[in-house]
């Protein structure tokens, strides 16, 4: 009876023992985001360079685009922080690397980062008719391109650019390969005379030329109804159009020859503003590789951010090492 008893308590003190481990492994496994906030991090030329923005910019202009976005009820999963979600998103802007390169740099995993950039470019894009129109003061614009070539009444430039993807998979893979054999959207973009963008198209395939994209946007319309004043001008792609004025192809005489002069000087804006926007955000540079649903709201959201950075003079240095 007696060693009945002590088998007994000899179970149950290994019991409670088992007990006590597994408490306290359960214990260990618990633990907290720790999260180095990059806004402390770096002086502010540093974190320029990294993110693209100053942090006044940053902590005033760029995360109330968010919207509360990342923002949960509870700590439950451990959330990232808005910060640091939205410093995500700009450094994949700022570099086009790999996703897994941008999640090493702060310590995620590569899920992680392609759902904050989804989002995050989401949201960012959602603000598009805010940051991206034309401006109000049309004799400001007229007289901005007047001074580069003496060309009157021009509201805009107008220029596709293509933006490199990954293959598509699907039947429909094709329809995004370009002239030039790589697969991409061709992107319409309508420049003022500080390089800013006025009107951007960011869904149509690499193959589709750029006088097709021009016929089926709003912006045709526009001008159609009148609601838009003054020139836009093209490079010879485009059609002719009252309101679109294109190069003359063989010119005969002086005035035609000074009106190609004049035509190309002014168009050259939109040509400056593709190097300056995708040297700023070189993700458009390179071959964006994310799911093909989302890089229009890429697009889109480096077109806002672009203009945001021209709004409030946060400007970029196009001659600094991009690698940085």
């Amino acid at each position: 009876m007696d060693r009945e008893l002590e088998l007994i308590c000899a179970i149950n003190n290994e019991l409670e023992e088992m007990e006590e481990v597994n408490y306290v492994f359960r214990l260990q496994r618990r633990y907290i985001r720790d999260m180095a906030n990059p806004l402390e991090m770096y002086t502010d030329e540093e974190f320029k360079k990294r993110y693209r923005f100053s942090k006044l910019t940053f902590n005033n202009q760029l995360m109330p685009l968010l919207n509360d976005a990342f923002r949960k009820p509870t700590n439950q999963g451990l959330p990232f922080p808005p910060t640091i979600c939205l410093a995500i998103a700009l450094r994949f802007y700022a570099t086009g690397s790999f996703q897994l390169v941008c999640g090493d740099m702060r310590g995620v995993s590569q899920p992680t980062v392609s759902r904050v950039v989804t989002v995050a470019s989401r949201k960012i894009a959602s603000h598009l008719q805010e940051y991206i129109k034309f401006s109000e003061n049309a004799l400001m614009t007229y007289n901005g391109f007047y001074a580069k070539a003496n060309f009157p009444r021009v509201i805009g430039c107008i220029d596709c650019t293509h933006v490199k993807i990954r293959r598509p998979s699907g039947d429909q893979a094709e329809i995004y390969r370009n002239r030039k054999g790589s697969f991409s959207l061709n992107v319409q973009v309508v420049s003022g005379p500080n390089l800013q963008i006025f009107d951007i198209v960011a869904r149509w395939p690499g193959r589709e030329h750029d006088s097709m994209i021009f016929n089926n946007s709003s912006l045709k319309m526009r001008f159609e109804r009148n609601e838009l004043s003054g020139f836009l001008l093209g490079d010879s792609g485009y059609a002719c159009l009252p309101y679109l004025m294109t190069p003359i192809q063989q010119p005969q005489n002086d005035a035609e020859r000074r009106y190609n002069r004049a035509q190309v000087r002014t168009r050259n804006v939109v040509e400056r503003l593709f190097g300056v926007w995708k040297r700023r955000f070189p993700c458009l540079h390179g071959e964006l590789r994310n799911k093909l649903e989302n890089v229009p709201s890429i697009i889109v959201a480096c077109a806002v951010l672009y203009n945001i950075g021209i709004r409030v003079r946060d400007n970029w240095q196009v001659e600094e090492n991009l690698l940085l």
